[in-house]
């Protein structure tokens, strides 16, 4: 049996935080504001974000070669940049900035880690 790719493994991890988002929207509202009243707002988003990470995931799961699933992960890292840079200016308060650049950069990081170390071991 072969052990997984880096890959595959974040894949994995982004597409259970998709089921997370899809099942519980709430969850991008109460990082970005303290408003109850705002924070049904942002449930769309986050069913539109788990929605993208899910086809996203399954791409990089399903992808028939290990090219296939390099830019499926390159798509999730843009993906991961472009939500940093956008929802660290809708957030309002400075620790919500930081819950958003940690989320995001992170995954972002972990996401570049898992594709240059394919690349390494390939």
């Amino acid at each position: 049996m072969t052990k997984p790719s880096y890959s595959t493994i974040m894949s994995a991890g982004t597409l259970a935080y998709s089921v997370y988002a899809l099942a519980r929207p709430r969850h991008l509202g109460k990082a970005l504001t303290n408003s109850p009243l705002k924070q049904p707002e942002y449930d769309v988003v986050a069913r539109t974000f788990g929605f993208r990470d899910l086809v996203v995931s399954a791409l990089a799961l399903a992808a028939p070669t290990a090219a296939a699933r390099e830019q499926a992960m390159i798509g999730r890292i843009v993906l991961d940049l472009t939500d940093s840079a956008l929802f660290t200016a809708e957030a309002k308060t400075t620790a919500g900035k930081a819950k958003v650049l940690l989320a995001t950069l992170t995954w972002a990081g972990l996401n570049t880690a898992a594709v240059l170390k394919d690349r390494e071991t390939a």
